[in-house]
């Protein structure tokens, strides 16, 4: 591809991941209710989870998902339900659990990358979006191997970039936070708007 192709690739990139979504939110609830290690880890997760993604497209499942409706809404329900039961989840959650010294006990942190990798691939519309965005910037004369590398590896920067930016900059805010009243607003708004994403997930269809 060529440099100024490329360059359009990054400027997409950036705005498509400095939207707010859920895998953003998760990284940052996890920040400030259990410290920043262990939103590192789900971090690490949630970038594992576009690489799956991307393999995914690549190897076709993209359009399996365009091509059969009963595929598409498998996958859809099975995300939702994800991400309702993660905001119930995060809703019911004991402010006690606030660890503003970043080093939290309880959860092993092989949970929260499980978390970071199944947020990250919840929605089903995320395959069909890697199958349709790729294709654009590819050069169909030149290798594909390698042209896919260098985008999936730099979708992966700028995501693990956004995400650990967001995760540490809240963390600094739990110590201002060391009473539970303002920490259980923040998980009862934050699994809200997780059960609105997975509710909103639902009215997704393959053409939108």
């Amino acid at each position: 591809m060529t440099l100024s192709t490329y360059l359009l690739y990054v400027a997409a990139v950036a705005l498509l991941i400095a939207t707010p979504g859920p895998t953003m939110l998760m990284c940052m609830t996890n920040a400030l209710n259990h410290g920043p290690r262990r939103a590192m880890t789900s971090v690490a997760g949630s970038v594992s989870a576009v690489l799956v993604v991307m393999v995914l497209s690549a190897m076709g499942l993209g359009a399996l998902l365009a091509a059969s409706e009963t595929a598409f809404t498998t996958a859809k329900l099975i995300g939702a339900a994800y991400l309702v039961w993660l905001g119930i989840k995060t809703f019911r959650s004991d402010a006690s659990a606030l660890a503003v010294d970043g080093d939290a006990a309880g959860r092993p942190r092989r949970s929260f990358y499980l978390q970071g990798l199944l947020v990250g691939a919840s929605n089903p519309k995320a395959v069909l979006f890697f199958a349709a965005f790729f294709p654009q910037f590819l050069n169909p004369a030149a290798p594909m191997a390698p042209q896919f590398t260098i985008l999936a590896l730099t979708f992966m920067a700028f995501e693990f970039t956004v995400l650990t930016t967001c995760a540490l900059s809240v963390s600094r805010l739990a110590p201002l936070l060391r009473q539970s009243g303002p920490v259980r607003w923040v998980n009862r708004i934050c699994g809200g708007l997780f059960t609105l994403m997975g509710g909103l997930l639902l009215f997704t269809r393959r053409s939108a």
